[in-house]
């Protein structure tokens, strides 16, 4: 059998170094797997069968991320998310992704004394294309 051995005696850590008290409780832990990009900012969604939109993206990570739409298209539906930056010379860079529509979220919120909502979708990513790359129509949904 073997000896259990002895923890060394780290109560004095807590002493030199006090801890930072959270402004908020945590309750339980972080499950997303990729850091998120807390920034809103103009994406436009692709889709075959629901057109072209402007959308508000929010919470972007490299697995996917949040986008406020006017409609929500069905869960499981292929988009083309497009990231565009255009530059004061009249310069477009451009990241194209595409990606899957996943849960559905209806956010109510109040404002200057008015109720207000708004729908968001979840998107995560499938791939990155070039800008120029036509996708084959098999691949859209």
């Amino acid at each position: 059998m073997k000896q259990r051995r002895e923890l060394p005696d780290l109560s004095h850590v807590l002493d030199d170094h006090p801890r930072p008290v959270p402004a908020l409780p945590v309750s339980g832990f972080e499950k997303r797997i990729h850091t998120r990009f807390d920034k809103a900012f103009l994406v436009q969604i692709g889709s075959e069968l629901y057109g072209d939109t402007f959308a508000i993206a929010r919470n972007v990570s490299t697995g996917g991320i949040l986008v406020e739409m006017t409609y929500a298209p069905p869960l499981g539906t292929v988009v083309t998310v497009h990231f565009q930056l255009f530059h004061a010379d009249d310069r477009l860079d451009e990241i194209v992704a595409r990606a899957e529509v996943k849960p559905h979220h209806y956010l109510n919120f109040s404002g200057s004394g008015e109720a207000a909502s708004t729908r968001a979708i979840g998107l995560r990513f499938l791939e990155f294309v070039d800008p120029g790359d036509r996708i084959a129509v098999d691949r859209l949904h």
